[in-house]
């Protein structure tokens, strides 16, 4: 389910140029845009013409708190409007010109996307990036998805449990520079706050049951099993309690060592469920998580670039143990096992299931900010290792893909889902003024 926002709609216009056109293909817009799910409208009901009228729909429109505002350019237009409007709002615009109508006795009708150019240079050479522009009949919902990642962030609440795992510096991350970039602040948590989380008997249960319903539980025993029921359950209500829409924790050594086992196993029923939990204390992969749960994409996974074939040219996009259940192939055993490394488990083994899929990372280094992205295909493979896992055919050479990895530096885990996203993210990027690497 894709994340609700607010957007603004107003429609501008000038009466040397055909405003009664204008203002029937508004109302039509009007309409269509507000069958579009997961959006609330607050739309300035007539057209704006004059320097007070934008002045009276930008105060309707900034009283409204929305996330983002289309600005329709219905005729050539007065050059204030689109200005008093985005100093009213400050939120990201999207410039949205109509297709010529047949010309009139030698005049042109409309003059809308000359209406859209003057509004870009005008916020261009304001300092203002957080625009887009679109022309045609349909508005351009892969803008709208781009603010519903912005919304998403400014509205998590993210925590950490006991910081980034050991030696992994490249996910090390800047709060106060997250914070400026996505209004995000970090909670900070010790590992023993999760799993001494109260849980009543009647969740663990539940979750036992719902645990041996995902997987085959033969290979673990009973204490093994009741942990990891327990250990669901604790996380589950920890990230309830606090209000945490995104974990990130440290799963290792410490889980093992002091509580018995690894939080591979409770994390993969979680996440089937639309948690995110990251493992390895990875903020930006949360993030990453978060945002293209935020578009619609269903149950992120964060993924290690574990190996590539330059032969076969496929990659296995692989973890310990981690991935959503409900991303299993159905055709693989998914069961629970003894964790390979140190054999305090528990963690999921199964291969995910085939189709295209988008990749992301929010990656920052050297003082920038950047947007991984790729999309690629996930094809049939044997059950050949322990972990979850899935064999993936990039749309560019696998070589290229890691070459382009290793060149800028990219953390070794990025979010999968399943679909095509890398319109809206390109969007969103623009608008935040982040470097796309692809």
């Amino acid at each position: 389910m894709k994340y609700p926002v607010k957007l603004g709609l107003v429609c501008l216009a000038r009466e040397t140029f055909d405003f009664n056109a204008a203002k029937s293909i508004y109302g039509t817009l009007k309409e269509k845009v507000q069958k579009i799910p997961a959006v609330t409208w607050v739309i300035v009901p007539d057209l704006v013409i004059s320097i007070e009228d934008g002045k009276k729909a930008a105060e309707m429109l900034a009283r409204e708190n929305i996330d983002g505002l289309v600005c329709i350019s219905g005729t050539f237009h007065l050059g204030h409007l689109a200005l008093d409007l985005y100093k009213a709002v400050r939120v990201p615009i999207l410039l949205w010109g109509m297709n010529e109508l047949p010309y009139d006795g030698g005049k042109i009708r409309l003059n809308s996307v000359c209406g859209v150019n003057l509004n870009a240079s005008n916020l261009y050479k304001a300092g203002v990036d957080e625009y887009h522009a679109i022309v045609g009949d349909e508005i351009d919902e892969n803008w709208i998805d781009a603010i519903r990642v912005i919304a998403r962030l400014k509205q998590t609440r993210l925590g950490i449990a006991g910081y980034r795992a050991h030696g992994f510096f490249n996910l090390t991350v800047s709060d106060p520079q997250l914070f400026a970039q996505t209004g995000i602040l970090i909670d900070h948590y010790e590992l023993s706050e999760i799993y001494n989380e109260p849980a009543s008997l009647e969740e663990v249960k539940r979750r036992k049951e719902q645990l041996k319903a995902a997987f085959d539980v033969r290979d673990i025993s009973e204490a093994q099993l009741d942990k990891v029921a327990g250990l669901a359950a604790s996380i589950d209500a920890f990230c309830t309690r606090t209000g945490t829409d995104s974990l990130a924790i440290r799963c290792w050594p410490e889980f093992a060592r002091d509580y018995g086992i690894s939080p591979c196993a409770a994390m993969s029923l979680l996440q089937s469920e639309g948690r995110i939990l990251a493992c390895e204390g990875d903020v930006e992969g949360a993030i990453s998580m978060l945002m293209h749960q935020a578009v619609g994409g269903e149950t992120p996974f964060l993924f290690d670039f574990s190996q590539v074939d330059l032969k076969e040219n496929t990659a296995l996009l692989w973890h310990c143990g981690v991935a959503p259940c409900n991303l299993w192939d159905k055709t693989s055993k998914c069961r629970l096992d003894s964790y390979f490394a140190g054999g305090k488990g528990v963690t999921a083994d199964f291969v995910l299931r085939t189709g295209d899929f988008s990749v992301a990372r929010l990656d920052a280094a050297r003082g920038k900010w950047r947007l991984f992205l790729q999309e690629g295909t996930a094809v049939p493979m044997q059950q050949l290792l322990k972990g979850s896992y899935v064999k993936a055919v990039f749309k560019k050479p696998v070589a290229d893909v890691l070459q382009t990895v290793i060149d800028n530096g990219i953390a070794h885990h990025a979010s999968m889902v399943y679909g095509h996203y890398m319109k809206p993210f390109k969007i969103l990027a623009k608008i935040k003024k982040w470097e796309i690497i692809e």
